[in-house]
């Protein structure tokens, strides 16, 4: 391994993008992709790292952390620059769930009532650990009136309502994406065994151990002081949603197994000020939304990944077993809420290239966050991967940026 010192300008629509890293010789095609995103793509600042049997081989960060109107851009993406990486979430959260089974404290195929009693309410109590792992539990969104806007910003109110919710559809047939609700949801289950929830989780057991910058919730002020200026596309199907008018409930389980309608009624409980000021907001970083707050940087989830398919400076976080058993596809279908087909696993999407590309082995796996940002884990090729971005987009699959990325690591192997 021969790892060098990489930096490079783009100058690009308009103004001038530097780039810096670490890198292996070997693997200088991503860098080279890195640049390619600035060149031709809409990108403003972002980070893409590559972990390979535990060492990391690609570390690249660069561009802008801020874009502010009618002023120079004068807040470059450095070294620690951490940006919300959205529903990676999810696959943080998924792995750090995994853990608990790996070390005998949850069961998957047990009713969430086993460890969460109250949820047992409203015809919940047949719903298993395994159908909120791979979004087959049919409470996608909130619909009580228990809740109001803002609501998710207060995890003890969100849970209770989490328990009078009842069922849309039968449990286990249908998948639609627990947008938030699966989040909370793994967090309280978490929270009754541990007595933890995710936030807390990751630092002891996983971020703390592989310093790595990567956070749900409770970030201090320190720590936001990192972090770099989201922007969203607002034409993404998500975004457009908030902003459309609330449709009357449906009354069957078939009106429920509407796209549109599930997608209005996943932002009631939203705060009212457009989706670039909650981002951006120091409460976004505060807030514990295990499915969609987290933050961090392309460095910090390729060193999660890493230590999941492998060994990360001494930190093993999976079995064999439990890897294996995590990564093993529990349905295939076209989830409802955002009408996208998922191979899904228990907490983790494996590999769709249709929705989620994460190179060539199908057994890879990992979460994608809307607007660009991408963990994965390659188990046969002991590999973590990650990209961040600032800038989103509005495509409805992860995009060309990482793509290209993926490409070029691949290419490398």
């Amino acid at each position: 391994m021969a790892i060098v010192d990489w930096t490079h300008e783009v100058d690009a629509r308009g103004g001038v993008y530097s780039l810096r890293g670490r890198i292996d010789e070997a693997f200088l095609p991503v860098a080279h992709a890195f640049a390619e995103n600035f060149r031709v793509e809409e990108e403003l600042g972002a980070g893409c790292s590559v972990v390979i049997d535990g060492q990391t081989v690609v570390d690249l960060w660069g561009g802008w952390a801020r874009n502010d109107p009618g002023a120079d851009r004068s807040h470059p993406w450095d070294e620690h620059s951490t940006v919300c990486m959205m529903s990676v979430a999810k696959g943080v959260t998924g792995i750090a769930f995994n853990m608990l089974a790996d070390r005998g404290l949850v069961d998957f195929d047990a009713p969430v009532a086993t460890y969460w009693p109250e949820f047992a309410q409203a015809g919940k109590g047949g719903i298993t650990v395994r159908m909120v792992l791979d979004h087959t539990a049919a409470i996608p969104v909130l619909t009580t009136d228990t809740m109001y806007p803002g609501g998710f910003y207060d995890f003890a109110a969100y849970v209770r309502a989490l328990e009078v919710q009842e069922p849309l559809w039968q449990p286990g047939t249908r998948a639609a994406y627990h947008v938030h609700n699966q989040g909370f949801l793994l967090g309280e289950i978490m929270r009754r065994v541990t007595g933890m929830t995710v936030g807390p989780f990751l630092r002891q057991n996983v971020t703390g151990p592989l310093h790595a910058e990567y956070y749900i919730g409770g970030m201090s002020a320190a720590e936001q002081g990192h972090v770099a200026e989201v922007l969203p596309n607002t034409g993404a199907r998500l975004f457009a949603a908030k902003d459309q008018s609330v449709p009357a409930k449906p009354t069957t389980p078939e009106g429920w197994q509407d796209g549109s309608v599930l997608r209005s009624f996943a932002f009631l409980q939203n705060p009212a000020e457009p989706w670039h000021t909650t981002m951006n907001a120091p409460r976004w970083r505060e807030i514990e939304i295990a499915s969609g707050s987290g933050h961090g940087n392309a460095r910090g989830v390729a060193r999660i990944y890493g230590a999941a398919t492998g060994v990360v400076d001494g930190v093993d976080l999976l079995s064999d077993a439990q890897l294996e058993a995590m990564i093993t596809e529990s349905h295939n279908q076209d989830e409802l809420l955002q009408d996208r087909p998922y191979h899904q696993a228990m907490g983790v999407l494996l590999n769709t290239p249709q929705a989620v590309y994460m190179g060539p082995n199908m057994r890879s796996f990992g979460h994608h966050g809307l607007g660009g940002s991408i963990g994965f884990g390659d188990p046969d090729a002991r590999l973590g991967f990650s990209y961040c971005c600032n800038q989103m987009h509005a495509v409805g699959d992860n995009g060309p940026r990482a793509r290209r990325l993926i490409d070029a690591t691949y290419s490398c192997l």
